[in-house]
């Protein structure tokens, strides 16, 4: 199931205060939007993210650098949310969760239960539940008491079949609507309420950036880093494999298994973000069972490690040192297949590469070498 994702910053978000729009101040040293984009790429890594911006704006959104497409929205919250479901509408998604950029906080748990809603109907709406005795009033005269078992607040992630819910907005056309379940509604859609979070409040007031890193001070995970460092030696042949991809160059790695140093530097590295040893202690060369063995069995075995640490991958670098092959003409296949194989966007893998300027033995084209840095996240 395609899934499509549109994150509404187009706001001002003047009650916040500050020199600039609420989305684009930090909190924990990062951008608010930032955090709230990271928090789907996570949880929906195979997901396509709109992010819907102000055209004064478009400066700031790039300079963060989010891996996620942008457009530019209208003069009222619906009018950028019909601006997101036309610019998906290309990839027509089967599902799209519409979100406020002013929720940072946002989790894959909450996202989940949306998700999951969706399998069953049309629309799904998290919402809290109200604890309070709740009653209305009229120029400052309570006027009646309200059920408040009947009562919740709406928040967002806002989840909905994507041709249902453009219908719905064609058919809303100017008309503006705060909230993208009652569009729904309006369209004749059944909206499934799930549980909520309190954690997953909105940036709306000054004082929310204090309670912002207050929650941050208590929740902010550590991040460890591991590196690797791999070699092998050159030798006449069809073909290599290196960083997931074969490469046709006249040249081969030498090696017990495929002799993937790019995969094998970063399997080191995945190995010592979770504290779990080298690559070696795992697939000894002298151990038959790995002659000629892909290296993708290695790296998948160190992420599994990884998760059982309690550790969660969340980027990748790989430097590649050799006089040949040349390693322009594949980078763009070897970030996608490293991505692939980690699970995450390839917005979070690198791919780098360079000479010892005829020095050494990468120099005289007698072998390559591979370096990598892994970052995990830790629970």
């Amino acid at each position: 199931m395609k899934t499509g994702v549109i994150i509404v910053a187009a706001g001002r978000g003047e009650r916040a205060g500050g020199d600039l729009p609420k989305q684009y101040r930090e909190i924990g040293g990062e951008a608010v939007l930032a955090r709230t984009v990271e928090a789907f790429q996570s949880a929906l890594p195979e997901a396509s993210i709109c992010v819907v911006i102000n055209p004064a704006d478009q400066d700031r959104f790039d300079a963060l650098g989010l891996g996620a497409q942008s457009v530019f929205g209208g003069a009222t919250r619906s009018a950028s949310v019909k601006a997101g479901l036309d610019q998906l509408s290309a990839l027509n998604p089967d599902t799209v969760l519409i979100h406020d950029a002013a929720r940072p906080f946002v989790s894959d748990a909450l996202i989940g239960r949306v998700v999951t809603a969706l399998e069953a109907g049309p629309a799904a709406l998290p919402a809290l539940g109200m604890t309070d005795a709740l009653f209305t009033a009229r120029d400052h005269n309570m006027t009646g008491p309200l059920n408040r078992d009947e009562v919740f607040a709406a928040q967002t992630p806002q989840g909905f079949h994507f041709q249902q819910l453009l219908a719905a907005y064609d058919r809303l056309g100017p008309q503006a609507m705060h909230d993208d379940a009652g569009v729904a509604q309006m369209a004749g859609l059944t909206v499934r309420v799930v549980e909520g979070d309190p954690d997953n409040f909105k940036i709306t007031r000054p004082e929310d950036f204090e309670k912002a890193e207050t929650m941050l001070r208590q929740t902010d995970p550590i991040f460890v880093t591991g590196q690797g460092y791999d070699v092998h030696r050159l030798e006449p042949a069809e073909s290599m494999w290196l960083c997931g991809v074969e490469i046709e160059a006249g040249l081969g790695l030498v090696g017990h298994s495929d002799a993937d140093a790019g995969l094998h530097a970063l399997t080191d590295a995945v190995l010592g973000a979770a504290g779990a040893g080298d690559i070696g202690q795992h697939f000894p060369p002298s151990d038959p069972r790995w002659s000629g063995a892909s290296s993708d069995q290695f790296l998948l075995h160190a992420l599994a490690l990884l998760r059982e640490a309690g550790g969660d991958l969340v980027h990748a670098d790989i430097t590649v040192i050799c006089e040949r092959p040349k390693i322009g003409p594949h980078r763009t296949a070897m970030r996608r297949r490293v991505a692939e194989l980690l699970g995450l966007p390839e917005a979070r893998v690198n791919i780098k590469a360079t000479t010892t300027e005829k020095l050494g033995f990468t120099g005289r084209g007698e072998g390559l070498a591979a370096q990598a840095v892994a970052t995990a996240r830790m629970s």
